[in-house]
């Protein structure tokens, strides 16, 4: 019952995070004015909200104007749900487990915003920012250690992209914005990690996409979505992938 429980309200705030990613580009109130179609207007009724069955009973169309869902609304709600429940499943029903459901809601909205527009809003990362340090300090309340290495995180976030950003201008300045928040949430260790990760993902996607003629090499290729699934899964692998790094090397 736990695990559909965590589900349930994985699916619940990914849900919310639909509205979030809508309406922050749009400098909109995420709480008003109630959820709505897009294109008639109409103010949606319990039954059109309720997270992927409705738009699985309604056929991805808006029952007031017919007009098409995007079946990516669906797909971002059973994307935070899983991630819950990995993180559950990792970590037990803790405060670090919290800390973590969070980071993940965060960077869903922070990458598929960035993805988007290919700007990173100053807002969502000073709510990243203040949640990291609110964990900050009940880390040194309740375990007096630990904390010290989160607070190097933020630092080496800020460092790596900060001088990828400066001697490249490859990146935005919102880059650094995410790096920072995701160390302050993953530590030393998980940052670097997350970042060499999305180094990774970010260079063979963008040579993907420059083969198949998708993007030209002199237009931007938001990379706020790659650091959002290097810290993700150097937050529920990191331990493992480090393990079995430093075997391989020995």
């Amino acid at each position: 019952m736990e695990y559909i429980l965590i589900l349930i309200i994985g699916v619940v705030i990914g849900s919310f995070l639909n509205v979030c990613i809508y309406r922050i580009p749009k400098d909109e109130s995420i709480a008003f004015p109630p959820s709505h179609c897009t294109n008639c207007k109409h103010n949606l009724n319990s039954f059109d909200l309720i997270p992927i069955i409705s738009f699985i009973l309604l056929g991805g169309k808006c029952r007031y104007c017919n007009e098409k869902i995007s079946p990516r609304y669906p797909i971002i709600e059973a994307v935070n749900s899983i991630l819950y429940l990995l993180i559950y499943l990792k970590f037990g029903l803790t405060m670090l487990a919290l800390k973590y459901f969070i980071l993940a809601s965060i960077l869903i909205v922070i990458g598929m915003i960035d993805y988007d527009t290919q700007f990173v809003f100053t807002k969502t990362t000073i709510f990243g920012g203040i949640v990291g340090i609110v964990f900050i300090i009940i880390q040194m309340i309740a375990y007096k250690n630990g904390a010290l290495d989160l607070i190097l995180g933020g630092l080496i976030g800020f460092t790596i992209i900060g001088l990828i950003v400066f001697l490249t201008r490859g990146m935005g300045d919102g880059d650094i914005e995410i790096a920072v928040v995701c160390g302050l949430f993953l530590g030393s260790k998980g940052i670097l990690l997350g970042l060499f990760i999305a180094i990774v993902i970010g260079g063979i996607a963008g040579l993907i996409i420059l083969a198949l003629k998708l993007k030209t090499a002199k237009e931007k290729i938001a990379f706020g979505p790659f650091i959002a699934i290097g810290s993700l899964i150097s937050m529920l692998w990191g331990v493992e992938i480090l393990k079995s790094y430093w075997n391989l090397l020995m």
